[in-house]
């Protein structure tokens, strides 16, 4: 079933079980609560909210689908880089990538598209086809 045929419960409920993970992610890749909001689409206050009440996340579909690339891009992570540090710092770390333009792809990320985090979450998965992040 595509993204955008959820029932608004079935959103609830995928919403509530991502924001008991996203807070763990964030805290993995060591970025400030604003970079978690930035990365989610949501205001500052929301994230909070959400982060200490999971049930009252209100997912959209944007939402979903940030998400959705947000843990690809963390699981592709442990996948290329089965050290955990290395994992959780490479969104910190400069990036010779030409998408990244030698500096840290969180850098891109905060600029708050999800394309961008699409961009990432797809330079890993080729990464994982053969190449390297």
């Amino acid at each position: 079933m595509a993204i955008a045929q959820l029932t608004a419960d079935k959103r609830r409920d995928m919403g509530a079980a991502a924001m008991r993970t996203y807070p763990n992610i964030i805290r993995d890749w060591g970025l400030p609560e604003q970079d978690a909001a930035v990365l989610l689409g949501v205001a500052d206050s929301t994230y909070r909210r959400w982060r200490k009440d999971p049930e009252s996340a209100r997912f959209d579909v944007n939402h979903l689908e940030r998400m959705s690339l947000i843990m690809g891009i963390y699981k592709a992570l442990q996948l290329l880089l089965p050290r955990t540090d290395a994992a959780d710092s490479w969104l910190r770390r400069p990036n010779s990538n030409p998408l990244f333009g030698g500096r840290p792809p969180i850098e891109r990320l905060r600029q708050g598209q999800v394309s961008d985090l699409y961009v990432v979450r797809q330079h890993l998965d080729a990464a994982r086809g053969g190449g390297h992040a």
